[in-house]
């Protein structure tokens, strides 16, 4: 069967190979130019970076002055930290324009993520280099945006009013040669007007070339020098990069050791607990059929024994079980939390604000957090009342635990043996999903211990 196509139908021809670029866009021919619509998008890019760039290198020239002005009191590191911080919206701004208009996708960095306190902020603001990175991309930005607007918008209009010299020079005013004839139209050098056919003609052409072939390849070229400096100090850095690359693998790691150890409980719950209560069963019903015949009391012993030891043993893979993964977290933290609160063996009380639900390791890593700090409050400290506080915070989860109990507690580094301390291996918990661990502990007490953790670790 044949295909008609209509007689009107538009025909498509394939691009040759080649003929795109990565990010889409096709690539800046010389001849054609003038044509092309990433031309226009990139002169109007010169005029945006133009009206941002005096404002971007106030900033910048602002920061570094007050930095070094005020450096020697402490509100003028606090100015310097949140100027230098700030400075990242610039660069967001910056990279937005560039995407628009170049066609140049950078990445955007890494957050800003302040350690705690108020030094912790301090040093984090003055050492933040993606903040530094913006600061001097608006100061180098600020003179190629000046000279590529004068340089773009001076070969545009000489190119254009040349190739249209011969409609409008008779507007201009007459003027007066050294030999005492008049002309009108432009003049250039001493005495050289362009007011003959064959002068125009040849003005128009040198305009021809100007506006055709050198303003597209001057604006194009000062496009790609922005492009590549946005690229250059607006990104993220190698070392981030692979620090990204690192925190992604470790998280994945985290969600897939989760996921075993959920599957490893499942399987206890459903494969092994079940036969060993099949067991039980069996050696109990085996034990009451033979209470009551003649029976060696060396089987009904062992047949005892036995059956206790599938009771016990029953009831530690319970126990080991629930170690791996509580059932409850299956519900959500919350309902996990209210359990453990109902069963400690203190007057425990829970205060719950949460939002969004956390990550699955997020969960885990904080209800176990909680259940060993209780442990140890009621363990070590002897507390007598324990406050456990949750809550979210923008897309942190905070988990705090109080105790009135004797304190003195404290992050103990491991012994020649190896062995660590419980608060240890809680903060090295904490850590492995990005998290953080305080402690606030005096000798006579109270105890006080604040988690912070993300709500997804993959989440910036």
């Amino acid at each position: 069967m044949t295909n008609i196509a209509a007689p009107n139908a538009a025909l498509h021809l394939p691009e040759p190979a080649g003929s795109r670029r990565a990010d889409g866009t096709a690539p800046y021919r010389f001849l054609t130019g003038f044509f092309q619509r990433q031309t226009w998008r990139e002169f109007l890019y010169h005029f945006a970076a133009l009206l941002l760039a005096p404002f971007g290198f106030t900033y910048a020239v602002a920061t570094v002055s007050l930095g070094a002005s005020l450096a020697v009191t402490v509100v003028g590191l606090v100015v310097a930290a949140a100027l230098i911080a700030a400075a990242r919206y610039w660069g967001t701004v910056q990279r937005s324009l560039a995407a628009a208009l170049l066609n140049q996708h950078v990445a955007e960095p890494a957050p800003f993520r302040p350690k705690r306190g108020f030094f912790g902020f301090l040093r984090s603001g003055l050492a933040d280099s993606t903040g530094w990175r913006a600061i001097a991309h608006q100061v180098v930005s600020f003179v190629i945006s000046v000279t590529a607007f004068c340089v773009s918008i001076t070969f545009f209009a000489t190119g254009l009013g040349a190739l249209t010299h011969w409609i409008w020079y008779r507007y201009l005013p007459l003027q007066q040669a050294a030999d005492g004839s008049w002309h009108q139209g432009a003049q250039l050098g001493w005495d050289y007007y362009i007011d003959t056919p064959p002068r125009q003609l040849l003005f128009a052409a040198i305009g021809a070339v100007f506006l055709w072939l050198l303003w597209p390849a001057l604006n194009h070229g000062f496009a790609r020098l922005q492009a590549v400096l946005a690229a250059g100090l607006l990104g993220p850095t190698a070392a981030s990069l692979r620090l990204r690359d690192v925190e992604h693998s470790r998280n994945r790691t985290v969600e897939d050791a989760d996921a075993r150890l959920r599957r490893i409980e499942r399987d206890l719950h459903d494969g092994t607990q079940a036969q060993l209560v099949a067991i039980a069963m069996k050696l109990g019903d085996a034990r009451d059929r033979l209470n009551g015949q003649d029976t060696a009391p060396e089987v009904a012993h062992l047949l005892e024994s036995a059956h206790g030891t599938a009771k016990d043993a029953l009831v530690d893979l319970r126990d080991l079980a629930r170690g791996i993964h509580p059932p409850v977290l299956n519900d959500g933290l919350a309902p996990a939390l209210e359990t453990l609160a109902a069963q400690s063996p203190v007057r425990t009380t829970l205060v719950l604000n949460l939002g969004a639900r956390p990550a699955p390791a997020v969960e885990a890593t904080a209800y176990f957090c909680a259940m060993e700090l209780v442990t140890n409050a009621v363990k070590h400290a002897r507390a007598e009342q324990i406050r456990i506080s949750v809550r979210t915070a923008g897309h942190r989860l905070l988990l705090q635990v109080d105790d009135d109990g004797r304190g003195g507690a404290a992050l103990s580094p491991p012994t020649s043996s190896g062995h660590r301390s419980g608060l240890a291996g809680l903060a090295e918990r904490v850590a492995a999903v990005d998290g953080t661990l305080h402690i606030e502990s005096p000798g006579g007490g109270p105890t006080s211990v604040m988690i912070d953790l993300p709500l997804d670790p993959e989440r910036p």
